[in-house]
């Protein structure tokens, strides 16, 4: 069974765990030989990213904010001297004067029920959006890992092909400087075949130039594991949800996510403009102490804000937010229509690679290797040349190596589709199969 039947969290945590234990064993050396799986180098990557973490802190604090922003405001301590004589024979003196008071008192904002919980939804959903942003990066970071560890994987892959061209070629160049020697060839044919081995050992640089440069932008994601040898691909098998109603999956998009946030956001701004209509009455509590002659004071006030102009002020405010979650809620479906068209873009193009994969499959490779047969058997009936033998065998390579890029491309089509975080139901979500358009094997 594929590990791709199972969730992508619970295949990222097992590979966290086999991670962690072979550290723990002591045995670097051994995991330099272990073959590196796409499944282990986005878990290195999830696990090695700074962005992540940065995300995570910031998850936390918006958490952290939403307790806060529920409670009444700290009441405030007051603490003073009043009506304290500058001149005449009691200056200075706090006893003397009937007037002179040493005061403490305390002042406490009696904010409303309906403004705090107004606070305390906006602190939430500030959380909440930060969870989403965490979520997306986390995608983003997991999409760009297995989009660098595929391109490895098919430079490799094509690395190996024009290898294995290369043995075929050297030999063929063997057996003509044999013919040539023993009279029954011709220079031009040597000079073909060595021409030919020539052209595979440059395409093989080229190929190692290009496997080179994604080792390094593999090692962008995951550090020194990016130097391992990769391990076979998986079956680039259709999301779960491509069957299902992808304006419905499309909502657990962590943009879409993001974007249905901001809209909670804005409503919570506006239920607080709303609930500042309403002033908050302050109360203040003050205990005086006069001279030992004179009787001590106690004093109880209340102050409220008189809006005097909530027309202009208090309701423009409200107004503004109003118009706030307009403009988040068109954002909204604004980008909910852009995900779903890019969606059954990369789900078009993905059917239409497929196609092309298989008619590779069924005919151009069949035909490309019925062709280099053909051109041997005339060359060693001596029919046919070398030339059309060497020409044969250059179709059937660039026949493969089509098909190499074919299946890549396929390749970036599932990761962008598979590492878009879309919250499916359980209960909705097929086990995975492998498909023949997209075979497990390199070829």
């Amino acid at each position: 069974m594929s590990s791709y039947c199972l969730s992508r969290p619970v295949r990222l945590f097992l590979w966290c765990l086999i991670a962690g234990i072979t550290l723990a064993g002591g045995a670097p050396a051994r995991a330099q030989a272990v073959p590196l799986s796409l499944d282990e180098a986005v878990a290195l990557a999830t696990g090695q990213s700074a962005r992540v973490k940065a995300t995570e802190a910031q998850a936390d604090a918006a958490r952290q904010m939403a307790v806060a922003a529920g409670q009444r405001p700290d009441p405030v301590l007051k603490l003073g001297i009043n009506n304290l004589p500058v001149d005449g024979p009691d200056r200075w003196s706090l006893t003397r004067d009937f007037m002179t008071m040493r005061s403490v008192g305390l002042m406490q904002e009696l904010t409303r029920a309906d403004k705090r919980r107004a606070r305390a939804a906006r602190a939430a959903g500030e959380a909440d959006a930060a969870a989403v942003a965490q979520r997306q990066v986390t995608a983003e970071l997991q999409r760009d890992a297995a989009l660098a560890w595929l391109e490895r994987s098919f430079q490799q892959s094509m690395r190996e092909l024009l290898v294995t061209q290369r043995i075929e070629a050297e030999l063929q160049l063997q057996a003509a400087e044999a013919a040539y020697r023993g009279g029954k060839g011709m220079q031009a044919d040597v000079l073909a075949a060595r021409t030919e081995v020539e052209t595979m050992h440059d395409r093989i640089a080229q190929v190692d130039r290009m496997l080179a440069v994604s080792t390094i932008q593999l090692g962008r994601w995951i550090g020194d594991a990016a130097a391992r040898p990769v391990a076979a691909r998986p079956a680039f098998a259709p999301p779960p949800w491509a069957e299902g109603d992808l304006a419905m999956h499309l909502t657990g998009h962590p943009q879409i996510a993001g974007a249905t946030q901001q809209v909670a956001l804005a409503q919570a701004e506006a239920s607080i403009a709303r609930a500042e209509r309403q002033a908050d009455w302050s109360v203040e509590l003050m205990y005086s102490q006069r001279g030992p002659a004179y009787s001590n004071m106690v004093s109880l006030n209340l102050s409220v804000p008189l809006q005097w102009d909530q027309k202009q002020r208090q309701d423009r405010e409200l107004a503004a937010r109003q118009s706030q979650v307009n403009r988040a809620a068109a954002e909204l479906d604004d980008l909910l229509r852009a995900h779903e068209a890019e969606v059954r873009a990369l789900l078009q193009e993905w059917q239409s690679e497929a196609g092309r994969l298989r008619r590779h499959d069924e005919k151009l490779l069949p035909l490309a290797r019925q062709r280099v047969e053909a051109a041997l058997s005339a060359y060693r009936a001596g029919s046919g040349s070398l030339t059309a033998v060497l020409e044969a065998r250059r179709t059937e390579i660039d026949t493969r190596m089509e098909r190499l890029r074919i299946e890549m491309e396929i390749s970036r089509r599932w990761a962008q589709l598979e590492f878009l975080d879309l919250a499916v139901p359980t209960a909705a979500s097929p086990a995975r199969h492998q498909i023949a358009d997209a075979p497990r094997s390199r070829p």
